[in-house]
């Protein structure tokens, strides 16, 4: 298992990349959650296989059709437990 931060900037806000990273997720068998960021980006915090978190990944680079994905920053964090893939509020 992968557990893994994801941080994607450019303009991914109001594009609806919270709920297209949860439909991906979920088509992945992925856990975790994703949220807006006051700064402008997404946090993604996400577990699962070495394969589909690469897929996931992969996937933030480009994300939704409506999004302009400038940066993706990826850090490997300690093991966490999730139920189900979310999308979190402030």
């Amino acid at each position: 298992m992968r557990y893994v931060q994801i941080v994607v900037e450019g303009i991914v806000q109001g594009v609806f990349f919270r709920k297209h990273t949860q439909q991906v997720a979920m088509q992945l068998g992925i856990k975790g959650f994703v949220r807006n960021q006051k700064d402008g980006s997404v946090y993604i915090m996400a577990s699962g296989s070495e394969e589909k978190i690469q897929q996931l990944i992969e996937w933030c680079k480009v994300g939704p059709k409506s999004a302009i994905v400038l940066k993706v920053n990826i850090t490997d964090v300690g093991e966490q437990s999730f139920e189900k893939f979310e999308i979190k509020h402030w």
